[in-house]
């Protein structure tokens, strides 16, 4: 089954949102100026005057075939090229290394989209990673653009599916009729024979996951991804790399920046994954931030959060027994559909009316509403075709996490987990033993490596209402990364992210360092 809470794509879940939230997908922080001189060389300002450490990025050198490949820019397929501010969308396919430790070997084609500055006073290529792991970035950048439009006069806005995901050799592990059985799956065993069925059901995916994706398997972490991106900015022709992360594409950029400290041009992470979390502890931090927003939004509401919540849980507890009938031919609202359904109108305050109505719905024996939600946040269509996202996400996190939490350890830590939310900890606790059971390819570390000695500045944005990057990990994030280099930006607010979310005092922040190499005071406050 998808894992239901890992930190999501923002663009995906915020092009639900502004869709309605009941529809279905289609598929799946002041004030030190700095001097603007190196910009037409695609430098950054404000980078630390002395030796930059050095790369920890050593290894053999690349082959002229790859730094000196010429890009393609083509027409897009259906669905990337559509007119956005920023310029005409183009496509190209960059080839990088399958192995890293092995730059003449095999390769693998990253698909790449662009649309190039509009204004004559260019900086270089900003790269976007919106999340995940498993996002399309060809997919969302067009569908960001109206967000980024200042940034499009200076910046050619560029996106690309890392490998593994959607038209970058993307992963299907299950077809979609298998997608659909076994959402029937308990995502909360109860009894000797769900727990079988869950872990088996884990077990089946891992097996479909290494089939589908054969040598790629051992070859799609967060680390192969960075060092793509470094790649990608030499054949950019780019002297640094000027980054734009989102949720997962926090973690992404924080290992870039350890590995190409040297390199790090203007960067933003917003919507902070904290990199001193391990698997359980990132699944902790999500029960905490999801049951904190759950808490903002009943109170809202009018309602008393304990009670509320209380309120939810015992709905879920009916639907564990007995499911709710839907509008969707031969469907029914199980718990585990139900629980996806409340977390996508989380993500932004947008979606709180939609969460309301489809609570009272539910509560009135009518599953339709917090289905097609679920089905919105799982990617599936009225056809019946779900996404990708999912599987890739799968891949590149079991990858990296080298954490196999057992059976027995997720039923000691359950209390807690419930402790932390009733709504959201039963499930979250489990997960952390489904998610990466009988994965075939060992992970690679507990956390990944951030810290990036004698980088530029890196602004560190945080957002206090977010559900599924909790605020603290901006902090630590800043931390990890080292004095002088991380920035941190709060916004008090709800959602998903901070940038592009209704506060101008954000958004100017980020646009002006982007813009002007403008470094904002670090602890700097948006309310």
């Amino acid at each position: 089954m998808a894992r239901l809470l890992r930190w999501t794509a923002l663009a995906a879940a915020a092009a639900m949102l502004a869709a309605g939230c009941g529809g279905s997908s289609g598929g799946d922080d002041k004030d030190r100026d700095k001097s603007d001189k190196s910009d037409r060389s695609g430098g950054s300002s404000g980078t630390p005057t002395g030796s930059a450490a050095p790369t920890r990025a050593a290894g053999p050198a690349l082959p002229a075939s790859l730094t000196s490949q010429k890009l393609d820019w083509g027409r897009c397929e259906a669905g990337a090229d559509s007119p956005a501010p920023g310029g005409d969308w183009r496509c190209a396919t960059l080839k990088a290394p399958l192995d890293w430790t092995k730059p003449d070997g095999e390769t693998v084609g990253l698909a790449l989209i662009r649309s190039k500055a509009r204004g004559d006073d260019r900086i270089g290529s900003l790269l976007f990673n919106f999340g995940g792991p498993g996002g399309s970035g060809v997919s969302a950048l067009p569908n960001f653009a109206g967000t980024v439009s200042a940034l499009a006069e200076r910046y050619d806005l560029v996106s690309w599916d890392p490998r593994g995901v959607a038209a970058s050799e993307g992963v299907r592990c299950r077809g979609d009729k298998a997608i659909q059985q076994a959402e029937s799956v308990d995502a909360t065993p109860d009894t000797p024979a769900e727990e079988r069925a869950y872990l088996a059901d884990a077990a089946d995916l891992a097996r479909g996951c290494q089939k589908a994706a054969g040598k790629l398997l051992a070859h799609v972490s967060t680390t192969d991804t960075a060092r793509d991106m470094d790649l990608m900015r030499q054949v950019l022709g780019d002297e640094k790399t000027h980054y734009f992360g989102m949720s997962y594409g926090t973690e992404l950029g924080g290992v870039y920046a350890h590995l190409f400290p040297e390199r790090v041009g203007r960067v933003v992470l917003d919507a902070v994954v904290d990199p001193a979390a391990d698997t359980l502890g990132h699944a902790e931090n999500q029960a905490r931030g999801f049951q904190r927003a759950l808490d903002d939004y009943l109170e809202s509401t009018g309602q008393d959060p304990r009670q509320g919540s209380r309120r939810i849980a015992e709905l879920l507890d009916r639907l564990d027994a007995r499911p709710l009938p839907t509008s969707s031919a031969g469907r029914r609202l199980t718990q585990s559909l139900a629980l996806t359904g409340i977390v996508l109108p989380l993500y932004s305050e947008d979606g709180w009316p939609a969460l309301t109505s489809a609570l009272k719905a539910a509560e009135e024996g009518d599953g339709s509403e917090l289905l097609a939600l679920a089905d919105g946040y799982n990617e599936r269509d009225d056809e019946g075709h779900y996404g990708t996202s999912a599987h890739s996400q799968r891949v590149i996190s079991c990858l990296d996490d080298r954490q196999r939490p057992t059976v027995e350890e997720t039923r000691r830590r359950l209390p807690r987990f419930e402790k932390i939310s009733p709504v959201f900890g039963p499930f979250l606790g489990w997960d952390t033993a489904g998610w990466c059971h009988d994965w075939p390819v060992a992970g690679q570390h507990d956390t990944p490596e951030v810290s990036a000695p004698g980088a530029a500045p890196v602004l560190v944005v945080g957002n206090t209402g977010d559900p599924a990057t909790p605020y603290e990990g901006a902090r630590r994030m800043a931390d990890e990364l080292g004095k002088g280099v991380g920035v941190v930006l709060t916004w008090k607010g709800e959602g998903h992210g901070a940038y592009g979310s209704g506060s101008d005092c954000v958004d100017s922040a980020v646009d002006a360092y982007l813009l002007k190499g403008a470094v904002p005071k670090d602890g700097k406050v948006c309310s």
